[in-house]
């Protein structure tokens, strides 16, 4: 992400985060509540001009961290499109990196 955006202009790092498990091992249920108390203990280190994440975790991040500020859509990325998020994510990288190869 950092060179994407420094290539664009954008002034944005490109910062990773993650927690140490293999979600393969939990449950849906364990895995939520695990993306949920994450997302507890961080939420003041987010927020639209500071970190905008890319979670795998669809829209867990952004209900929890609405409980701590606004409801605020742009605050995550990766939402499934009735909650604001874009057509055609999933193929969003793949699609940058052979169009910038092609």
């Amino acid at each position: 992400m950092t060179w994407k955006t420094a290539v664009a202009d954008i002034p944005y790092g490109g910062a990773k985060g993650g927690i140490g498990c293999n979600p393969m091992d939990l449950t849906k249920s364990e895995l939520e509540r695990l993306t949920r108390v994450f997302t507890q203990k961080i939420h003041d280190l987010r927020g639209i001009h500071v970190d905008v994440p890319v979670p795998d975790r669809m829209a867990w991040i952004l209900d929890e961290y609405s409980k701590f500020h606004w409801h605020s859509p742009v605050v995550v990325t990766g939402k499934p499109v009735d909650l604001r998020g874009s057509l055609g994510r999933e193929a969003a990288t793949g699609l940058g990196v052979a169009t910038l190869i092609f």
